[in-house]
């Protein structure tokens, strides 16, 4: 399972978009392996234009959806203030995806560079598009 991020979301869905991020969301797609969860949510169908919320919720409504828990916000605080610590002041709900990606133990698929420090300092492991339509198992920096 891959937790697709808005920033791929949102780059796929453009009509100038890059062409990696929409083959490789396509790829995920086919493999049933994208994934998303509530802060995905929010930001992709809480931000959506009024004329757009039906369509995309009714699409989103068949990618496997992942709960997140209670205790999820200690996590995601106790990664915040990690992260803090070695000073780096990231969006919440970037650390919460990260942090729920570790918990989970899957990869994100992201065009946001804040996951490479996520990645760097809470483990969180990167999916990347390959050639030919294939994914590497784990992308490294």
């Amino acid at each position: 399972m891959v937790l697709v991020d808005s920033s791929v979301w949102i780059e796929a869905g453009r009509r100038t978009g890059k062409l990696e991020y929409k083959v490789g969301l396509e790829n995920l797609l086919d493999a049933y392996e994208a994934a998303w969860c509530g802060p995905v949510k929010l930001e992709i169908l809480g931000g959506a234009r009024e004329e757009d919320r039906n369509r995309l919720e009714q699409y989103f409504s068949i990618i496997p959806y992942k709960p997140m828990p209670d205790d999820a916000w200690t996590w995601a605080k106790e990664n915040y203030q990690k992260l803090r610590d070695n000073g780096h002041s990231l969006p919440f709900n970037d650390v919460l995806i990260g942090t729920l990606s570790v918990r989970w133990n899957c990869r994100v698929y992201s065009a946001d560079g804040h996951f490479e420090v996520l990645r760097d300092l809470i483990g969180v492991r990167l999916y990347a598009a390959g050639y030919g339509g294939s994914y590497q198992p784990d992308a490294v920096g």
